[in-house]
């Protein structure tokens, strides 16, 4: 089984280091791909032994499509030599329930002919009076989180097909009855709120691009990025603290079933349902991250 991850980037060095480090470690660092969103040379460095290719920043217009265009024809390819591609952005990690799995590739080659695997998500989330974060796993530091609708996303997929609003486009003749897999045990940590520092120079990137004239740029995430920010944390801070059992027992019946199919799109995702609850990740996750 050989499976394969694939991730575009622009100076999310925090992010992308433990993206690296975590990949590397399950999937080997020969079998990582970074798409560099304009020229980086820090990125050999931090990435040592992944396929870096780097491609122009000199238009930010219709960006999303754009890169979603550029991924996917990148995607496309690696399929043609390996049995899985994994796709996230530089600040989510595939990660599984050692519980359940003794590895990713494991994790990944159990789900059988499923075309598209979707992970449950998770936003992970740096508290008051969490460590400083060093180069140790960041599931050994950082262990709040709430799972998320928003980021129960498509990462992986056995042959070429788009990834688009967080799920996959599909021919209309396939849209009904395409099937629509979240595995038990596989998860998607979201890092943008685990590292208070690097979170405050993203925001400032984020600003730069949702602020410029140029057509077709990402949303209000973007453009107002530090209010988004402060919403998130006291939203985040509001919700009760319940056990990881029942937090997940909770997000998997409302998310792993029944997708939503977007027919004029032609889309099948998670419903971005909104989870009301917080919780605390396992200590048997704290060897990855």
């Amino acid at each position: 089984m050989e499976v394969c991850a694939l991730t575009m980037v622009y100076r999310d060095h925090w992010a992308l280091s433990r993206w690296y480090a975590h990949h590397a470690a399950q999937l080997g660092a020969q079998s990582l791909y970074v798409v560099a969103h304009g020229p980086d040379p820090r990125l050999p460095d931090l990435c040592p032994g992944a396929s870096i290719i780097t491609v122009p920043r000199d238009d930010l217009s219709h960006f999303d499509r754009r890169r979603g265009a550029l991924l996917d024809g990148i995607h496309a390819g690696l399929a043609q030599l390996y049995d899985w591609v994994i796709r996230t952005d530089a600040d989510e990690l595939v990660c599984f329930d050692p519980d359940r799995y003794r590895s990713l590739p494991e994790a990944v080659a159990a789900q059988g002919d499923a075309p598209v695997l979707t992970a449950l998500g998770f936003d992970l989330v740096e508290m008051p009076g969490d460590a400083a974060l060093a180069n140790e796993p960041t599931f050994t530091s950082r262990r709040n989180l709430s799972f998320s609708g928003h980021y129960s996303k498509a990462v992986a997929a056995r042959r070429p097909i788009p990834f688009a609003l967080h799920g996959v486009r599909v021919p209309p003749r396939r849209l009904a009855d395409f099937p629509f897999t979240m595995p038990p045990g596989l998860f998607l940590a979201h890092l943008k709120y685990a590292n208070g520092a690097a979170l405050a120079e993203a925001t400032i990137v984020r600003e730069e691009v949702g602020n410029t004239d140029a057509r077709g740029l990402p949303g209000g995430g973007w453009k107002e990025a530090g209010r988004d920010v402060e919403t998130f944390h006291r939203t985040f801070a509001a919700k009760p603290l319940v056990s990881w059992e029942e937090a997940e027992a909770q997000a998997r019946a409302q998310l792993a079933h029944d997708p939503v199919r977007i027919e004029e799109r032609g889309i099948v995702k998670a419903r971005a349902l909104k989870q009301t609850v917080r919780t605390v990740l396992p200590e048997r996750f704290a060897a990855q991250g």
